[in-house]
């Protein structure tokens, strides 16, 4: 049966009152009066929901993932997201902030330590980003919470989501009684809300294939949202409630000139609360008078291009990151021939840019206990033809 829509609290997100999440990320830049005056400006913009990360280096990315061109230069990528490490206390503060605005707080945690600082902070719903769509370990954890889950599907195939949504419907008969109070069905895990998104920054507004929403919403029995990363405030995101988008998600900024790493493609305030009222005006109306408005103001060829023929497919423009933003296999350190490999040897993290992709993560407990064949340099993924 599809799920038209989540509960969260005392409310039903759907369609006809969709769910709109300011993604601040990391670019607070550590400061807690940044972090601050971002929640004010995005709760002034008309966002119900504030999004952070818990960053730690080391859950993502190997340091020898490549570099990062910035205004001031190249910096190594692995020593960018060092900086955005901040203590727990950090985003404590920030939880308690947020909701005492009344609005709702967030996270995104990227690996075991992040998850369990997450969960001490008793989260109202955990968000998981595209990249670790196939990190098993996380989905596993996130879903003994039992939580609602916002899943972001960016640069993945139908596959890979019914892999990752079979694992977080797999949670514990004690956790699927509380997810169950929440909107989820008991003995089905912890209820998900399945995010579209491209994996591309910016993503051009013709490659978000907006049908696929129904689509994906019919085949795997969830609630759907957008996670949209184009720059248009508008277009994508009322598009998405046309079609049924139960949360839409846009990263916010207080300008585009900020330091942080997601700012350039962010919505300052102004195109933010533009995009709101985008959103709200597309829950009025419907879907054939969003589409028809649209046509006229835009254009009925943009408009068709920006809902697709709904065959989910990976978009041209997040086709190159595929098996390189997500997660595989990498080693902590240069491996032997010979060489019997233990967990202290490798890592789920993200390929990124200059090394190799290895196994899924699903693999990691096969992996452990087999001997290299030949020489696994520090960093790169580990494969099939590295083990005996």
């Amino acid at each position: 049966m599809i799920q038209e829509g989540f509960r969260l609290g005392g409310r039903i997100y759907g369609a006809k009152n969709a769910l709109v999440v300011a993604e601040l990320g990391t670019g607070h830049g550590g400061d807690l009066v940044k972090a601050r005056e971002l929640c004010d400006a995005a709760g002034e913009a008309g966002a119900d929901c504030i999004k952070f990360q818990i960053v730690y280096a080391g859950e993502i990315l190997h340091p020898n993932t490549g570099e990062l061109s910035l205004p001031g230069g190249k910096i190594r990528l692995y020593h960018r997201f060092k900086e955005l490490e901040v203590p727990p206390e950090f985003f404590a503060a920030l939880k308690e902030y947020v909701e005492g605005r009344g609005l709702i707080f967030l996270c995104t945690p990227f690996g075991p330590r992040s998850a369990a600082e997450l969960k001490a902070l008793n989260p109202a719903l955990v968000k998981i980003a595209s990249p670790e769509l196939n990190y098993t370990a996380l989905l596993r954890e996130t879903a003994r919470w039992g939580v609602p889950v916002l899943l972001s599907s960016g640069v993945s195939k139908l596959g890979d989501i019914e892999e990752a949504l079979s694992l977080l419907r797999a949670a514990s008969p004690a956790d699927a009684d509380k997810a169950a109070g929440s909107g989820g069905v008991r003995g089905e895990g912890a209820p998900v809300c399945l995010l579209h998104c491209v994996t591309a920054y910016p993503a051009p507004e013709t490659d978000y294939n907006l049908r696929v929403l129904g689509n994906l919403a019919g085949i795997f029995g969830v609630s759907v949202g957008l996670s949209d990363h184009s720059m248009d405030p508008e277009l994508a995101p009322a598009l998405g409630i046309a079609m049924g988008a139960a949360v839409v998600e846009k990263h916010f900024c207080l300008s585009r000139k900020d330091p942080g790493l997601d700012d350039p493609i962010a919505l300052p305030p102004g195109d933010f609360s533009r995009m709101v009222r985008a959103v709200r005006w597309a829950q009025a109306a419907g879907p054939e008078e969003t589409v028809a408005a649209l046509s006229a103001e835009r254009g009925k060829s943009l408009v068709e291009a920006v809902l697709g023929d709904g065959v989910k497919r990976l978009a041209p423009s997040e086709l190159a990151n595929y098996e390189r933003t997500n997660r595989s296999l990498h080693a902590l350190r240069d491996i032997s021939p010979g060489t019997i490999i233990g967990s202290a040897d490798l890592a789920v993290l993200r390929t990124e840019k200059i090394l190799r992709p290895g196994l899924p993560p699903s693999w990691a407990e096969r992996v452990c206990g087999r001997k290299a064949r030949q020489f696994i340099p520090s960093g790169e993924g580990i494969r099939f033809e590295d083990l005996s």
